[in-house]
């Protein structure tokens, strides 16, 4: 996290691509929610997936229709790593063996979390834990700029090659972005590494320019750093990538999934939990909140942390920080925001709709900062709550 109090440093994040082992592992865990929830919108899905060579291994507790087999979660992975872009020889979609071990969700954790049925008659949180957001004025997309950009350079380079206009790339990449700042802006990039999977016919030099023109369109104009450091595949070869030369498991890339590091992480993972899990839903609840009080103009960035106890429907904690650029009392914006939406668990998903199949796309290049969709995708980066909170805060 950035260091409060400094205005003048260098600071980097970094993402990876929906080909990077562990990626590959929380697409094919969302993908398994969405099917669920197409299924039944009040399914219960707990869902971790492993990746290494020709395997896949997909474990978890669920709660839902008899209709979603064993060959139905199978055939789901399947199409989500051919969409990825595996079909390696050691790591293919028509061949890799799937090995599917979902089981019923433990009585005890349902009891906490159905309504009526536990200590707390109300719906409760799914497990103890807490959860950050986070909003600051970096980007128009109110996210800090290292995160932000380094998610954008993978995004653009897959979507062309997906659709054919980047050839000898693979799907496994990474990028890592350097910023400084003055006065606590970025104001430029002083350095960016991008390490990507690639044909083997092609050298170190052939891939910097296949990547070079994703780094000139992302960053701001004149911030491209000097040439001695923009790292392309500095290794020299990256050929053998994938859950080939890498064992996957969800859930390992929280940071990646979030601010990049400018700002705190509770530890739990998003993919592959449906919204009862704390985790996932205060957490984008608490984005929510965070972005709207940036949004609505009280503070040039914001922190909100939420914490819960297993069972228990109200938040235990309600913390804000507005880093010393508050435009009103922190005491006060967390009256109003308490006033606006209610922070219990069912609160959450039904303000913010996430008892739908909105899953899978949140699954690479960040949960964060991304536009809401047509179908619900995104509904915690909408700003709606600003003409509220200023008529109730002034």
């Amino acid at each position: 996290m950035k260091q409060q109090g400094l205005t003048d440093y260098i600071f980097t994040s970094e993402s990876v691509s929906e080909g990077h082992p562990d990626k590959v592992c929380d697409r094919i865990s969302d993908t398994i929610v969405d099917l669920y929830f197409k299924a039944d919108p009040y399914s219960r899905v707990a869902c971790e997936t492993l990746v290494t060579t020709d395997t896949v291994v997909i474990a978890g507790e669920t709660r839902g229709p008899a209709s979603i087999t064993k060959d139905v979660v199978e055939q789901a992975a399947r199409d989500a790593i051919k969409d990825i872009g595996y079909d390696q020889e050691g790591f293919s979609y028509k061949n890799v063996n799937i090995d599917v071990k979902l089981h019923s969700q433990s009585s005890d954790i349902a009891q906490g979390v159905d309504e009526g049925a536990g200590v707390d008659k109300e719906e409760g949180a799914g497990d103890q834990g807490i959860m950050f957001g986070y909003a600051c004025r970096e980007t128009k997309q109110l996210m800090p700029a290292p995160i932000h950009y380094s998610h954008e350079i993978l995004r653009l380079m897959a979507q062309d090659r997906k659709n054919g206009k980047l050839i000898g790339i693979e799907p496994d990449s990474k990028s890592q972005v350097t910023l400084e700042y003055k006065n606590d802006k970025p104001v430029r990039a002083t350095s960016v590494v991008v390490s990507t999977q690639h044909a083997a016919h092609l050298s170190q030099e052939d891939v910097k320019e296949l990547v070079r023109p994703y780094v000139e369109k992302v960053l701001p104009e004149g911030w491209m750093p000097v040439e001695e450091e923009f790292y392309v595949n500095p290794t020299g070869r990256f050929v053998i990538g994938g859950p080939v030369g890498d064992t996957g498991v969800t859930g390992r890339k929280i940071i990646v999934d979030t601010y990049g590091g400018a700002a705190p992480h509770g530890g739990g993972a998003f993919s592959g939990k449906d919204p009862t899990k704390v985790d996932r839903s205060a957490a984008y609840i608490a984005r929510y909140l965070a972005k709207n009080v940036v949004a609505a103009g009280y503070a040039d960035g914001c922190t909100i942390q939420l914490a819960y106890a297993i069972g228990v429907s109200k938040p235990i904690s309600v913390y804000l920080n507005m880093h010393g650029t508050g435009k009103a009392p922190e005491s006060t914006i967390v009256e109003a925001l308490q006033k606006l939406v209610n922070l219990s668990p069912r609160g959450i998903r039904e303000h913010l709709q996430l008892n739908k199949p909105i899953y899978e796309v949140t699954s690479a290049y960040g949960h964060f900062g991304r536009a809401p969709g047509a179908n619900g995708e995104f509904s915690w980066e909408k700003t709606d709550l600003v003409d509220e909170l200023q008529r109730l805060i002034g």
